[in-house]
């Protein structure tokens, strides 16, 4: 008996030893870590369905290429303002990739903006996922160092006086918000689609800008409780947070998507080109 108790206690001991490891590892793990770390859940990438097949064909978007900090090259799409323009807008992929979803959505953002440039970062470097599988791959194979690179590198590119508004979705959702503190002093904007958000309060109180967030409440992982926490830690830092919740699932806003709502893709996008206007004029 007193072996058995003993046996016990030393499996018990264990175990909260690993319990408290993991939260302390867990602590230190970035935002976008841990939207990565998702892909290892089957339940996760169940949860993303296979991509309808979409097609799109920009007769003024073109691919582009620049340096990045870690002396290597990014691949990019651009939209160029018709006339000479400070601001920009970096668009930043979700789960899939730069895909033509990602091209033909910034290509309504252009039109209905106007004189603005817009970039559609590639933090996957060149792949693009077509199955759920895939994609998951690649979203956990992305480096946070070779991400910031990409993401500096165009900042660069836009050059000192930009004036520059991040939009993202899924994976690209919280990478806006990293490349919008990436931006400083430069940061105009920035737009949120069901993406991880920062928990860093010290860091959020860096930005210099508002955000807007769009975010489905029937989203399992950046869940209604992941959203509430989001706006209190903004209040905390003292930034403004827009925040509008639809009853709608992940990846709502993707056409190619299909649990696409076409209802609540259409409320948050209106949403996000009045955000946009206001504060890129």
């Amino acid at each position: 008996m007193k072996k058995l108790f003993l046996l016990t206690l030393l499996v018990f001991s264990g175990v909260f030893a690993f319990s408290q490891t993991k939260v302390v590892c867990c602590s230190k793990t970035s935002a976008t870590q841990q939207f990565a770390m998702l892909a290892s859940s089957k339940e996760f990438i169940r949860s993303h369905k296979n991509p309808l097949k979409f097609h799109f064909q920009s007769s003024i978007g073109k691919s582009i290429n620049y340096k990045t900090p870690d002396g290597k090259d990014a691949d990019a799409y651009e939209l160029k303002a018709k006339n000479p323009t400070n601001n920009y807008i970096l668009v930043i992929h979700e789960f899939w990739g730069l895909n033509d979803f990602v091209k033909k959505e910034s290509e309504k953002i252009y039109n209905d903006l106007g004189n603005v440039n817009i970039i559609d970062l590639d933090l996957y470097d060149g792949q693009v996922a077509t199955t759920r599988e895939d994609a998951g791959k690649l979203m956990q194979a992305v480096k946070e160092d070779r991400a910031k690179a990409i993401i500096n590198g165009a900042i660069t590119y836009a050059g000192p006086k930009a004036h520059i508004a991040t939009i993202g979705w899924c994976f690209g959702g919280g990478w806006s918000l990293q490349a919008t503190l990436l931006a400083g002093k430069q940061a105009a904007g920035c737009i949120m689609y069901y993406g991880m958000p920062e928990q860093d309060i010290n860091r959020l109180k860096t930005l210099n800008c508002d955000v807007l967030g769009n975010f489905a409440n029937l989203d399992k992982w950046i869940n209604p409780k992941v959203v509430a926490k989001f706006g209190d830690d903004m209040k905390t830092a003292g930034k403004k947070l827009y925040l509008h919740q639809y009853d709608a699932d992940h990846g709502f806003a993707n056409p190619s998507n299909p649990i696409y709502n076409s209802t609540a893709t259409k409320e948050a996008f209106g949403y996000s080109i009045e955000f946009l206007k206001a504060r890129l004029k």
